[in-house]
């Protein structure tokens, strides 16, 4: 094991690569274009090349080929191994050693509902579209909750179009910043769910009680382009691919799903429906 582990470790001794491995566990199980981790880190392109390969060799990180782009995606088996080797091995399994949440069954809270935030940049379209239809097609067992790392003063109008013409209420909804979700009076999240790249590349820091987290990252219809007409479909579009995901979310059976059966349905949602 050790001829194996060893050298992962050391390849995330670096901080350059630490902090790009760090930044695709975020996007896990999905992959990501050199030029959107670049773009995140800030770092150069010559420099991201020599990270991600680094990583690549000592089979911490996989790249596929789609078209002309490349995607480097996390390889969770070997990270699986390596925070085994830590917890297992080198920890002997001591139960003061293990984080609590891993032990635990997913269903933390069976007689209250389960808090759900979305997360995107702007929370003016994307994650206010996810609020509103976890609202209504999760009934009660759902607390919907959006925000956005970078929001604006009001939600797009294309997308409240959208809502009320689908029969969403709409009169509770505003852009939120992800701060008011921080702080200590903050609702206990169960679920966190990413709907866009650039909020899953912010490095924020670990949500209390170790949520289920999700990428569901959709193209923000707010850069659409075109007539107005065009510009409506595209939100149409989002919304419809919102809800699929989110339909497919609250038909989980949650109360016989353990933390890795449920994080592995979710992980599904996001890359199944990802084109729908």
């Amino acid at each position: 094991m050790e001829h194996t582990i060893a050298p992962a470790f050391a390849c995330l001794g670096h901080p350059g690569r630490l902090a790009v491995f760090r930044l695709l566990m975020r996007f896990a199980p999905q992959g990501v274009r050199p030029t959107e981790i670049a773009a995140a880190l800030g770092l150069k392109q010559n420099t991201l090349s020599h990270h991600l390969a680094d990583l690549t060799a000592c089979s911490l990180v996989q790249v596929r080929r789609e078209g002309r782009s490349l995607f480097y995606a996390v390889d969770l088996h070997k990270t699986e191994a390596l925070i085994g080797y830590l917890a297992l091995d080198l920890g002997r399994a001591r139960p003061d050693l293990m984080p609590k949440a891993l032990s635990q069954k997913a269903n933390l809270m069976p007689d209250t509902a389960f808090n759900v935030l979305f997360i995107c940049s702007g929370n003016s379209a994307r994650s206010i579209f996810a609020e509103a239809l976890l609202r209504d097609l999760g009934g009660a067992r759902f607390i919907a909750h959006s925000a956005g790392t970078r929001p604006g003063t009001t939600i797009n109008p294309f997308a409240l179009e959208v809502l009320a013409r689908n029969g969403h209420d709409t009169a509770g909804l505003r852009a939120k910043h992800l701060s008011e979700f921080q702080g200590p009076a903050a609702p206990h999240m169960n679920f966190v769910f990413t709907v866009c790249d650039t909020a899953a590349a912010e490095d924020c820091p670990p949500w209390p009680g170790q949520p289920i987290t999700g990428h569901w990252g959709l193209p923000d219809p707010v850069k659409a382009t075109g007539t107005e007409a065009e510009k409506a479909l595209v939100f149409a579009q989002t919304y419809g691919a919102l809800r699929a995901r989110i339909a497919a979310f609250v038909e989980l059976p949650f109360d016989t799903l353990d933390r890795l059966a449920l994080q592995t349905r979710v992980d599904t949602i996001g890359t199944t429906l990802e084109k729908d």
